[in-house]
């Protein structure tokens, strides 16, 4: 049973593809969806592995509470901290929950983009907070009601006569004080400016539309080098989550699952504790998630929680 849980988020800076396999649709190469919602996200799984990627790359030393993590020592924490790559020899001490969509970047008419979100996500962003037992921190946000659906955080930035133009539709919007407050705190977390004044809260049926209609869907061929064609069925499409997108995911720890666990010298602090530690002292700020990292594809900056 998982002792510790601290949210994360995942900054989208290049389109990320995590795939979800071929379909009949109109996409050849989906991305992926929860069932009940059709709202875009990363499986738990695919996260864990990409870091565990990156940790096993990493050349920089860092400290757990009393130890030093070290090239000497990094491969004996990361088969206690992620567990054995193969076999069953023992669970990891660390996990990760799907990573769920916050903010979806969708085109205005004034102020190039807006983050547009939704009631049901901040209901359940919300929820998973508190899960994560923070809620010192979110009690001044959600304290009060949870924005309300039609609102900005700044008409000035994205708004024309109180209304404001997504791709080519137009919603009707106001100015709320709740909407401004959790736009302000989010932005800070983040270190996002922009957040301050492009945040709309539309309904959930808008903002479900928008995640499943306002993806990139990108044509991909392979061309024959003999006849300088397109070879036979390597016409195909792929969808992308785009630029600016915000998740965020849970990371999970517990104490080990082996006894031989003095690299992190579990004396001062509880175990659950130092894998956190582990986790937050070595994550890189920007890493690679999905596929087609040869072509530059998601290109991902991971913000830590600040309480």
């Amino acid at each position: 049973m998982f002792k510790m849980a601290k949210p994360f988020f995942i900054r989208v800076m290049t389109p990320l593809h995590a795939g979800s396999g071929q379909d009949l649709g109109i996409v050849d190469l989906p991305i992926q969806r929860e069932r009940h919602t059709g709202f875009p996200k990363i499986e738990g799984s695919g996260i864990k592995g990409s870091i565990r990627e990156v940790f096993g790359n990493l050349k920089k030393d860092f400290k757990v509470g009393t130890q030093t993590i070290n090239n000497k020592n990094l491969k004996q924490a990361i088969y206690l901290a992620f567990g054995p790559e193969e076999g069953d020899l023992h669970a990891g001490a660390l996990g990760f929950t799907d990573a769920r969509i916050l903010l979806f970047p969708v085109k205005s008419m004034k102020g190039i983009f807006a983050y547009i979100t939704c009631p049901k996500i901040l209901e359940r962003f919300k929820e998973e907070m508190i899960i994560a037992k923070n809620t010192n921190t979110i009690k001044n946000i959600f304290d009060k009601n949870l924005p309300s659906k039609l609102t900005i955080s700044n008409l000035g930035e994205l708004a024309i006569s109180g209304n404001i133009v997504l791709e080519e539709y137009t919603f009707k919007v106001k100015e709320e004080n709740t909407t401004k407050e959790f736009a302000i705190w989010l932005s800070n977390l983040l270190d996002i400016d922009e957040i301050k004044n492009k945040l709309v809260v539309l309904p959930d049926d808008d903002f479900k539309d928008f995640v499943n209609l306002s993806t990139e869907v990108i044509t991909r061929t392979k061309i024959d080098p003999k006849t300088g064609t397109v070879q036979k069925g390597a016409l195909f499409t792929e969808e992308y989550l785009p630029s600016e997108t915000i998740m965020y995911s849970l990371v999970l720890t517990t104490p080990f699952f082996n006894e031989k666990k003095e690299v992190f010298n579990p004396i001062d602090k509880k175990e659950e504790e130092l894998v956190m530690e582990f986790f937050e002292n070595g994550i890189p700020e920007v890493i690679q998630i999905g596929g087609n990292a040869t072509i530059g594809k998601g290109i991902v900056e991971i913000k830590k929680w600040r309480e």
